[in-house]
């Protein structure tokens, strides 16, 4: 099988496979039972100045029938004391020296305040830091999360206050909620940090109960924006980790967040550069135990690829990943509906109809049976008839050969 370790920063770890900050990592026991279940890091939940949490704090998205598909929360940093929390973590380490503990700190914008909370913390041998830029509510009204995150000069700065006492590797975790992430990845650099993560949570509100006219989640009647995560955010913490991968400023590793939940998910997110993987929605909704499958699903998928080592994967598809004037303006393909799998749904008629370039027939054959054929010469290949079609394989994509063609050439 397939060498999973992997280094990041100087982190070594036996597999990509961590937690994230958040709250399948408020304790010790929890991490520890994570552990022996064979996740290979974790980050601490925040640590900071005490705070108090409200009730109720989640919400989820559902769709049709699939539950959890996104998730708000309105919760914030650990509301522990940080004495528990540093005891629980050198009990961590002792217990699992070869795994990854990396505590996530988040502290108001002060030197010598972030100064002594990094002293206290890296005492109980931690082996690395996160800071907490990305937290998109409730601490980001303190001048702190996001509020950081969205300014280049204060993450470049808090960075700084950092690494100037951190004896252990500093990664930087960016928040989504701005323009362009590349701006507040070049700023991490800046500062020094080692690594950085991404993303922390959307913000968003869930939802609106209708009956009662009450947000989702609602605390006593009133609501309050919160941040979003889950396996719908995974598009766009692919897209922000893959742009931060390809800029040749950036050039440090690259722990990816968002919507993970399998080894393909992880498979695809090491591919556009990440070094680890961090997971808290998925286990959330089905418990520490997913990671064996995605230990053994990443093993034998790297097995079958001829790689001896996960670390032969970070990257593999970054000179793939291109501007859009970059890509072929001749290059075509065409919907090819297989006849033998049609069910004669009409999902497919009824989207290009409707939906897209009018270019699906229904065609009454000599045993008066109506089929649905491709007008090929209308066909712009957009792949919407693919995408509704219920039937896997039933209706693929075909290359038409045509000569080279780049947008302003």
């Amino acid at each position: 099988m397939a060498d999973l370790s992997v280094n990041i920063a100087g982190i070594r770890s036996p597999n990509p496979f961590w937690l994230a900050s958040a709250p399948p990592t408020n304790s010790g026991y929890q991490v520890m039972h994570a552990f022996e279940a064979g996740w290979g890091g974790a980050v601490w939940k925040t640590l900071g100045d005490p705070i108090t949490n409200v009730t109720s704090r989640f919400a989820a998205l559902h769709l049709n029938g699939q539950r959890m598909i996104g998730m708000n929360n309105i919760e914030l940093i650990t509301d522990r004391p940080l004495e528990d929390n540093l005891k629980e973590i050198r009990e961590v380490k002792r217990r699992f020296p070869k795994h990854v503990v990396i505590a996530s700190l988040m502290m108001e914008c002060n030197r010598e305040r972030w100064h002594e909370l990094v002293k206290r913390v890296q005492d109980v041998g931690v082996d690395g830091f996160e800071l907490n830029f990305g937290c998109p509510h409730g601490m980001s009204e303190r001048g702190m999360g996001s509020a950081v995150g969205q300014v280049p000069e204060l993450i470049a700065m808090t960075t700084e206050w950092v690494v100037e006492v951190a004896q252990v590797p500093v990664i930087v975790k960016l928040t989504p909620n701005i323009t362009d992430i590349r701006y507040t990845a070049r700023a991490a650099v800046q500062g020094g940090a080692h690594a950085i993560s991404m993303i922390n949570t959307i913000n968003s509100l869930m939802g609106v109960d209708l009956e009662t006219g009450y947000p989702i989640p609602n605390v006593d009647g009133k609501g309050a924006h919160g941040g979003y995560c889950g396996p719908a955010v995974k598009p766009i913490a692919l897209n922000m980790v893959a742009e931060c991968a390809r800029d040749p400023s950036i050039n440090i590793p690259i722990s990816g967040i968002g919507g993970i939940s399998t080894w393909q998910d992880t498979a695809e997110f090491m591919s556009m550069g990440a070094t680890t993987v961090q997971v808290c929605t998925a286990v959330m909704h089905h418990g520490f135990r997913i990671v064996e499958d995605m230990i053994d699903g990443l093993a034998r998928y790297l097995d079958r690829q001829g790689m001896s080592f996960a670390t032969d994967l970070i990257g593999r598809s970054i000179d793939r990943f291109k501007d859009w004037g970059a890509l072929d303006l001749q290059h075509q393909v065409v919907a090819q509906i297989d006849q033998t799998r049609c069910i004669h749904c009409n999902k497919c008629y009824i989207a290009c109809e409707d939906a897209a370039h009018q270019c699906i027939d229904r065609v009454v054959d000599a045993k008066d049976v109506t089929q649905l054929v491709v007008d090929v010469e209308e066909c712009v290949g957009c792949n919407l008839c693919a995408m509704v079609c219920p039937v896997d394989d039933c209706i693929s994509m075909v290359a038409v050969q045509r000569e080279e063609s780049i947008w302003g050439h």
